[in-house]
C-alpha cells in the first residue's frame, strides 16, 4: 500500500480527519516536544524572523515557530486543503500566522522570501525531495536557515523478541504512511547537494512503554492494513491490536523510533 501522504489532497475526507488526528497527538507528546524543541533550539530563529513550514499537516510546529517569531510571521504550507483548514482553525488568533495550499517541489513565494524553512516528518513523504530542498535553497535569504527532522523509519519497532508478530505490524504501518522509509540517512548528502552548509546533525531517540498512545496508533494502521491487503484476516487483526493493548497493561509494551535532524544554512554568496 503506498503512502497516504503522497496523495494526500485526494485522500477521503475520514481518512484526513483520522490523521490530523494522529497528528496533533503525536505533536502534543512530551517525547516529541522536546525532540522538536531540541532542534528548534538549534535553528534558533530570530523575534522577527519570517519562517516557512513546508507540509505543514494540522500547524502544530507552525504554531510553535509562531510562538519564537513573535515580531515575524510564519507561514505553513500543506498539498491538503482539509489539513490547511483544519490548521487555520486549530490557530484561530495567533496574528503572526497564516496557512496555504501548495507543493514542497513548487513554492508560490518569490526569491529570499523567508528567513528559516523547516520540514518536520514531511520530507520522508515527498517524491523527489531534492527538488523541496532547491526550492528551500530558493526562498531563503542569504545565511538563511533551513531544518529538517525526520525519522529513520527503518527503525521503527514494537518487537520484544525475534519474530515477535507484533512487528508485523509497525513494519505494514511505515509501508502504509511513509515513502521513503530511509531518507535521513541520506539527508545530510542530499543537503550539502541542494547548496547548504551543514552547521548541525542530531540524533533523537524515541521510545514508548507506558501508556503508548502514538505507537499504538501504528499498530492499529499497521493491523488494518494487513487485513485490507489480505495478508491477514480480520480476527487476528483484532488479535493482535488487543496483544499490544494487554502489553500496555501490563507494563510490557516496547516501542521506539530515531529520528535525525539537521540545520543548515544557505551561503552569504553563490
Amino acid at each position: 500500500m503506498p503512502d497516504v501522504y503522497v496523495t494526500i489532497e485526494q485522500a477521503d475526507p475520514e481518512v484526513v480527519a483520522r490523521l490530523a488526528d494522529i497528528l496533533e497527538l503525536r505533536a502534543a507528546d512530551p517525547q516529541q516536544r522536546t525532540m522538536r524543541d531540541d532542534y528548534l533550539t538549534d535553528l534558533a530563529p530570530a523575534a522577527d524572523a519570517r519562517v516557512l513550514e513546508i507540509g505543514c499537516g494540522t500547524g502544530a510546529v507552525t504554531r510553535d515557530l509562531a510562538g519564537r517569531a513573535p515580531a515575524g510571521r510564519a507561514v505553513g504550507m500543506d498539498p491538503s486543503p482539509l489539513f490547511v483548514e483544519q490548521a487555520a482553525r486549530r490557530a484561530e488568533g495567533i496574528a503572526n500566522l497564516s496557512f496555504v495550499c501548495g507543493d514542497g517541489r513548487a513554492l508560490p513565494f518569490g526569491d529570499a522570501a523567508f528567513d528559516a524553512v523547516v520540514c518536520h516528518t514531511s520530507l520522508c513523504h515527498i517524491p523527489e525531495p531534492e527538488r523541496v530542498l532547491a526550492e528551500a535553497r530558493r526562498v531563503l535569504a542569504p545565511e538563511g536557515r533551513l531544518a529538517v527532522f525526520d525519522g529513520d523509519y527503518v527503525t521503527t519497532t514494537v518487537a520484544l523478541y525475534a519474530h515477535d508478530p507484533l512487528q508485523a505490524c509497525a513494519d505494514a504501518a511505515v509501508e502504509a504512511l511513509v515513502h521513503d522509509s530511509r531518507l535521513v540517512r541520506r539527508l545530510p548528502a542530499l543537503v550539502r547537494a541542494a547548496g547548504f552548509e551543514v552547521v548541525r546533525v542530531r540524533s533523537h531517540g524515541y521510545a514508548e512503554t507506558e501508556d503508548p498512545t502514538y505507537m499504538l496508533t501504528l499498530v492499529d494502521r499497521g493491523a488494518d492494513t494487513l487485513a485490507v491487503e489480505g495478508r491477514l484476516g480480520t480476527d487476528a487483526a483484532d488479535a493482535l491490536k488487543a496483544e499490544a493493548r494487554r502489553r500496555a497493561a501490563a507494563g510490557e509494551f516496547f516501542g521506539h523510533i530515531a529520528y535525525l535532524s539537521v540545520i543548515a544554512r544557505r551561503p552569504a554568496t553563490g
